[in-house]
């Protein structure tokens, strides 16, 4: 489970982010390419814009659910 005291440097504000437990692998940008990116030096995914459509939402939620190092939280 993602924790909301070690977000990574660099996620837009809001209710979505990645923790330190990231492990780079884009799961997430191939979920949700609108509102994950990697960081600038490729060690983590970031949140880059937060959701605002349910289908946006529902998006990010598919990156939550397949993210395999649970490093992506919603404090939504």
């Amino acid at each position: 489970m993602a924790d909301k005291n070690n977000i990574v440097e660099g996620n837009a504000p809001g209710a979505y982010y990645v923790d330190t437990d990231c492990t780079a692998c884009g799961i997430c940008i191939d979920e949700a390419p609108d509102h994950f990116d990697m960081s600038d030096d490729g060690g983590s995914a970031l949140v880059v814009k937060q959701p605002s459509t349910d289908d946006e939402k529902a998006n990010c939620e598919n990156a939550l659910e397949s993210c395999p190092s649970e490093a992506i939280g919603n404090n939504g």
